[in-house]
């Protein structure tokens, strides 16, 4: 598929990450808040890095990809006030109603909407399936989503999914996927005996089912509750022979895209 233009990945840090996208400025999770204490219903959450890109140095944003707001790890209070300066917040149902701003739209699995960058052209995001955390464990409702457009590279933005079933019914319904952030981490609290987001063995199967030329991961350092990072994602691809699938970006690393 070609790209006239480099698709551009920025990694704030965290699962914050500007994409570059057909002449759109997407922000995933933001997550701006200095390190520290971060309540989350019965139990707290740490914050050991600061971003590494300020909410001053960004530059203005067109959509934010917000796969859930009712986790401070993906949701915190500096990137809760931007959300009101962002054009669009896409997100699901229920974060609509407690976000509670004229510019959220809510995507539920498969449903799609269209944007439409300054450049013309149109960008269309799906909404797709999220799992977080183990079958029959509830941590409320979260969404991933697909970017596609004519002339542009179709990636996959998982959010804080740990299911491979769902990565499969993603490739089966939206592929082929040309690249794809993987919300890694291994994400585990003491409430339950199990990973909340993709380990890096996980990852390297989901990258087996959706067959892309590249995967960046993302959500994969800054806080206490992550158990990976990166070094057990890159052993994980290696061990499944896709290690050249991987483009890991230093937090504040920009990457460009073309395929």
């Amino acid at each position: 598929m070609s790209n006239p233009e480099p698709m551009r990945i920025t990694l704030i840090g965290g699962p914050t990450a500007l994409i570059e996208y057909g002449g759109l400025r997407l922000l995933t999770d933001p997550t701006f808040d200095p390190p520290g204490e971060h309540p989350s219903g019965p139990r707290t959450l740490t914050k050991l890095t600061g971003p590494a890109v300020t909410l001053a140095g960004l530059g203005p944003i067109d959509a934010v990809l917000l796969s859930h707001d009712h986790h401070p790890d993906n949701l915190d209070s500096a990137g809760r006030a931007l959300l009101a300066q962002v054009p669009k917040v896409i997100t699901t149902d229920a974060g609509v109603e407690r976000l509670d701003i004229a510019s959220a739209v809510a995507l539920e699995p498969w449903q799609h909407l269209e944007l439409s960058p300054p450049g013309g052209g149109v960008v269309t995001v799906y909404g797709t399936p999220a799992v977080h955390g183990p079958v029959g464990y509830d941590a409320g409702p979260v969404i991933g989503f697909v970017l596609a457009g004519d002339d542009l590279p179709t990636v996959y933005v998982s959010g804080d999914n740990a299911s491979l079933r769902v990565v499969d019914e993603v490739a089966e319904n939206l592929g082929p996927i040309d690249g794809a952030l993987l919300f890694v981490g291994a994400a585990r609290t003491p409430r339950i005996d199990a990973y909340l987001t993709l380990s890096g063995r996980k990852a390297a199967r989901a990258a087996e089912l959706l067959d892309p030329a590249w995967v960046v991961p993302v959500h994969a350092e800054g806080w206490a509750h992550f158990t990976q990072g990166v070094a057990e994602v890159v052993e994980a691809f290696d061990d499944a022979d896709l290690g050249h699938l991987l483009r890991v970006l230093e937090p504040g690393e920009m990457g460009e895209f073309e395929l």
